[in-house]
């Protein structure tokens, strides 16, 4: 399910585009290679991360999160269903 690829990479900002949330990458000193911001909603990826560790992070985030879906396209409300069953299932 989980491709460690650009492509997916975009999908995955898509889907946090669609939320309520802003993605930014930027570099810092982050013990698990990104930040969580939850009362101004931002994430922040470190940007020296290989496309393999930002997917990995941005899917960290998104299992600690509940995301309002009702913004989401189709695409990406499947997107989100999809991980959230593969959390429930691993």
């Amino acid at each position: 399910m989980i491709k460690y690829t650009p492509a997916f990479l975009t999908k995955l900002e898509d889907l946090v585009a669609e939320s309520d949330y802003i993605l930014r990458y930027e570099k810092g000193n982050f013990k698990s290679g990104y930040c969580l911001l939850k009362e101004q909603k931002i994430m922040i990826i470190n940007k020296f991360f290989t496309t393999e560790g930002k997917i990995n992070a941005l899917l960290d985030i998104l299992r600690g999160l509940v995301l309002d879906t009702t913004r989401f396209s189709e695409k990406s409300l499947k997107l989100y269903e999809e991980l959230n069953a593969v959390e429930k299932v691993g």
